[in-house]
């Protein structure tokens, strides 16, 4: 199983790489890479061949935590996956159930798909780079307060579990940043924000029940900004949503350059985000937001 090949992995490994190959096949278990399990490399067949499956959740198990409900979490830093699907199967009543958690320092996941309701993609803390990855959910389903940067990517919506034809209110994105001397935020470059086919089938059985937004503040200090992302008709005129009345509407800062798609007309959205100018693109760069040039692989960037 994939915890007994990180158990066996050397601990506070030195500059090299400790490849773990997961072939394909469904692995239903808990995974942990603790903080003294640095370097290593989860390896598997691609998308939806090596899949890592859990059914964690707040709402369903007595004391669990958020942090705790991860189908698989990372510590250790400098972790890097590809070529898998993480998923967490909570059902109805789950709430928070997340599929994948990293706090490592230069992680870099490329060619991965996350699955999910709620509470997805747990970017919790450090520098993160995911490239070429899907990520599914509903509710706030990529939050954390990471200084992450998502490349090429797939941001799919999925119907919520429960009456899913009653409609819902969605935010994308919950970033969580606590203060603004932080380096920390959510980079969406070249992405495409959509919604699954069963979730689009719904929408436009009635647009109006159905809305979807870029993000909202779990924080005082939230941080995202989308560049060059193609938004799909699903995202609302507005664009973003607060969290609660004027909380964090004053100190946030939400950004996009270039939105397309047919969400991505610009003169809706609300007053407290937004459009970046070409000349302050450069600093939400892989090299200046996250130092990627001294970390990411060639090959990854």
């Amino acid at each position: 199983m994939v915890q007994e090949a990180v158990n066996a992995t050397p601990n506070n490994l030195g500059p090299g790489k400790f490849v773990i190959r997961i072939k394909t096949g469904l692995y239903d278990e808990i995974v942990r890479v603790p903080l003294e399990k640095r370097n290593v490399v989860f390896l598997g067949d691609g998308m939806g061949k090596t899949v890592i499956s859990g059914s964690l959740s707040v709402g369903l198990i007595p004391g669990m935590s958020t942090y705790e409900s991860a189908t698989v979490g990372v510590s250790g830093d400098g972790f890097m996956a590809s070529g898998l699907t993480i998923q967490n199967t909570a059902g109805i009543g789950a709430g928070q159930a997340v599929a994948f958690r990293s706090d490592s320092d230069h992680s870099v996941i490329e060619n991965c798909e996350f699955l999910g309701n709620q509470d997805t993609l747990y970017t919790q803390s450090l520098r993160q780079y995911y490239q070429s990855c899907r990520v599914q959910g509903n509710v706030d389903f990529i939050f954390g307060n990471a200084a992450a940067f998502f490349e090429d990517c797939e941001i799919l919506v999925t119907p919520r579990v429960l009456n899913p034809e009653k409609g819902e209110t969605n935010a994308v994105t919950a970033h969580g940043r606590l203060d603004p001397g932080q380096s920390t935020g959510f980079v969406f470059q070249n992405c495409s924000i959509n919604g699954t086919k069963e979730y689009m089938n719904l929408y436009h059985s009635n647009p109006n029940l159905h809305k979807n937004y870029l993000g909202r503040p779990w924080k005082e200090y939230s941080r995202t900004v989308f560049l060059n992302c193609n938004l799909e008709v699903l995202i609302r005129p507005e664009g973003w949503m607060p969290w609660s009345g004027e909380f964090a509407l004053a100190t946030l800062y939400y950004g996009e350059f270039k939105s397309s798609g047919d969400g991505g007309n610009v003169t809706g959205r609300v007053p407290w985000s937004n459009q970046i100018p070409g000349e302050h693109v450069e600093s939400y760069s892989i090299k200046n937001f996250i130092q990627g040039d001294k970390w990411i692989p060639p090959s990854s960037c």
